[in-house]
């Protein structure tokens, strides 16, 4: 297997790219500095915003780093249920006594200013949600000396990502917290997610490129389980968003060990498409009648979360975060990098027979 990913980072952790603020550029360059891949999220930024980020990132560290970008969206077509599920969060506009957001505010996330970006200014690694880029998209940045991830959550859109160019896959499980990388958004396939270690060896025997596995992963040891069957590296999302560097809102941050908050959910209910949160008031009042329209409901619902965040009332926001939130630490990036390599190295340890776990 080709260790051209591996190579670009001592130990085998990737800070995973957590959009909406949290994977900030100090958050990114704390996980680099202490021999994992840190990330960049570049979805709903502008493409100077995205490059913004990239020079401050490169001000705080030479290691190398990725960036992360959302695929455009196909058009949806019930715009009738967009409008019911807008009726809906009326109530909600008022209580937090701001408008709804346009659900036509755009489905592209600045998709090719952003790459036109990348391939003047190539950074070492980019990553790929919600679909495959084009083979000349994938060509053109491993000419410009970038190494190319996509996301899969089955055996099937792994293929494609092979079959697209893409240097290596992310498979996600459906452990994982935010928006499941799916390639199309089915909503006769929700709550159909594939478990991780299932979901790599599944992978494993599909694909020969490198796997970055990702969801639910908050220990050493379970990158070690991750590796074991088949994984080059493991990415980890919902561990470094409490840590001091992410730019995550504090409530956030607190909820994912609060006593009120004991489970998660996939839900439509903040963005149109399966995303997995912290249960909350929105999320159970909302979530069944929300349409599978992304990114409508992303930019209808946009209002209503930030002025939750800002009142600090975590029963309205968007708490994203994978199964294993409880097991959250308060630690710095580059100490928890730390911490996961001295788990990661032990657990190798137990699984050759030279030791055991307690």
């Amino acid at each position: 297997m080709s260790s051209a990913l591996t190579d670009l980072f001592p130990h085998p952790i990737v800070q995973a790219p957590m959009a909406g603020g949290v994977s900030v550029p100090h958050l990114a360059a704390a996980v680099c500095e202490a021999g994992g891949l840190g990330f960049l999220a570049a979805g709903y930024k502008t493409a100077d915003g995205m490059y913004q980020e990239i020079k401050q990132l490169r001000s705080l560290t030479s290691r190398p780093f990725g960036v992360n970008l959302f695929m455009p969206q196909p058009e949806y077509g019930d715009r009738g249920a967009v409008e019911i599920y807008a009726h809906q969060l009326a109530g909600e506009a008022a209580w937090y006594e701001t408008e709804l957001g346009d659900p036509d505010s755009g489905r592209d996330d600045a998709y090719d200013s952003k790459l036109a970006v990348l391939l003047d200014n190539p950074v070492p690694v980019v990553s790929f949600h919600f679909g495959v880029p084009s083979r000349e998209i994938l060509d053109s940045l491993r000419r410009a000396g970038t190494f190319t991830l996509v996301t899969a959550t089955t055996p099937e859109e792994a293929l494609a990502v092979e079959r697209g160019g893409a240097d290596a896959v992310i498979a996600q499980g459906v452990e994982a917290g935010g928006h499941q990388g799916t390639h199309r958004d089915n909503p006769e396939t929700d709550g159909t997610g594939i478990g991780l270690l299932s979901l790599i060896a599944q992978i494993r025997e599909t694909v020969s490129i490198p796997i970055v596995a990702a969801g639910g992963i908050m220990r050493g040891g379970q990158i070690a389980a991750a590796l074991a069957a088949g994984a080059s590296a493991a990415q980890l999302g919902t561990a470094f968003l409490a840590t001091p560097e992410s730019g995550a809102n504090a409530v956030h941050k607190q909820a994912l060990t609060n006593p009120l908050f004991v489970r998660t959910e996939l839900t439509r209910a903040f963005s149109g498409r399966p995303a997995r949160g912290l249960v909350n008031r929105f999320l159970r009042e909302h979530g069944p009648y929300a349409p599978a329209a992304y990114p409508e409901v992303h930019h209808l619902t946009s209002p209503l979360r930030k002025k939750a965040a800002a009142s600090g009332d975590a029963q309205g926001m968007a708490l994203w975060a994978g199964q294993g939130h409880r097991m959250a630490r308060e630690l710095p990036a580059g100490q928890l990098v730390e911490v996961l390599a001295a788990e990661l190295d032990l657990a190798k340890t137990a699984l050759s027979g030279k030791g055991d776990l307690r």
